[in-house]
């Protein structure tokens, strides 16, 4: 049997959290090793332009925003590897994690940033029209759509909110409702009901995409029941996904707290999980943001925990 490899700090993912973790972690001479999971640099590498974060004022790519923060993250000597978490045993002191099912790490702290993956429709076109018309958050692509006609697939407060949203720029929104009705709080239906720029399409389903280099048209099902069903499509320059989010927390579940949704759960204003040592940063820790700067914070907050923890127990 392999030996056991021991590490003080160990982190779990690549994204924002994991990488700025790993920044800070590094520096305060914990000799943090990272793997980087089945995505290298989250989710953000599928994001073909970022605006919005801090020191880039011309914007940057994705991809290239995460690889300058990991070129950061080693410079500072963080140990990154190619790897993914396929088991773990949290207790204090003594974690257990099994990397690609082979491979075994102790490690005396654990900052867990694994994300949060988009839900999807499903639909091929929609990995054909990835970065290319198609998006799940339009706080960080929805700029790409001034005075342009998008669609939004969704009928909670988080549809609605990005509707709103995105009704602040673009020409036309339409929001697609698989229901008669929407799930959103009264206060967003109202907003959303009563904006001249969104029309919702009650009972509707996108079920295709249609476009050239980019998506230039949505093919949708109009249900009103088995017996009455149409099929037709509408110009559309955008399709903005907003019926939640997987947060990757499933392999943790036994060992963690998490909430209804499966969002670790952390203490206060701490990275801290309900096992000492062991903290969570990122979007698999956060319901409400999901921007990579309240990422990159939380990953900042997780490794100063972990600091204080190895610390204050001599380890």
């Amino acid at each position: 049997m392999a030996e056991i490899e021991k590490v003080r700090c160990l982190i779990i993912g690549s994204g924002p959290a994991g990488y700025t973790a790993a920044i800070y972690a590094a520096r305060a001479n914990l000799s943090p090793v990272l793997y980087e999971g089945i995505l290298p640099g989250g989710q953000l590498t599928t994001t073909t332009e970022i605006e919005n974060f801090p020191g880039y004022p011309n914007g940057i790519s994705g991809p290239e925003m995460m690889e300058d923060i990991r070129k950061q993250a080693i410079r500072f000597g963080t140990d990154i590897r190619l790897g993914m978490a396929t088991k773990a045993v949290l207790k204090p002191n003594h974690n257990i994690i099994t990397i690609d099912g082979e491979k075994q790490i102790e490690a005396t702290t654990v900052i867990i940033s694994t994300g949060a993956s988009a839900k999807y429709l499903g639909l091929d076109d929609e990995k054909k029209y990835a970065g290319m018309g198609v998006s799940a958050c339009a706080t960080c692509d929805g700029f790409f759509y001034r005075k342009k006609t998008v669609i939004v697939v969704g009928g909670g407060d988080t549809a609605c909110e990005d509707a709103l949203y995105l009704s602040r720029m673009c020409a036309k929104v339409y929001l697609a409702v698989r229901k008669d009705k929407l799930r959103a709080s009264n206060v967003m239906k109202e907003r959303v009901i009563n904006n001249e720029k969104i029309e919702i399409l009650y009972k509707h389903e996108v079920i295709g995409l249609d476009g050239g280099n980019g998506v230039e048209s949505a093919l949708l099902l109009k249900n009103r029941g088995e017996a009455n069903q149409e099929e037709y499509s509408i110009p559309v320059d955008g399709l903005f996904l907003a019926i939640g989010h997987h947060p990757n927390s499933g392999l943790f579940a036994e060992y963690l707290d998490l909430d209804a949704e499966g969002y670790i759960k952390t203490k206060g204003a701490t990275a801290q999980t309900n096992i000492p040592g062991v903290y969570a940063a990122g979007d698999v820790a956060d319901p409400s943001y999901r921007q990579a700067i309240t990422a990159a914070a939380s990953g900042c907050k997780a490794a100063k925990d972990a600091e204080r923890y190895l610390l204050a127990n001599g380890l």
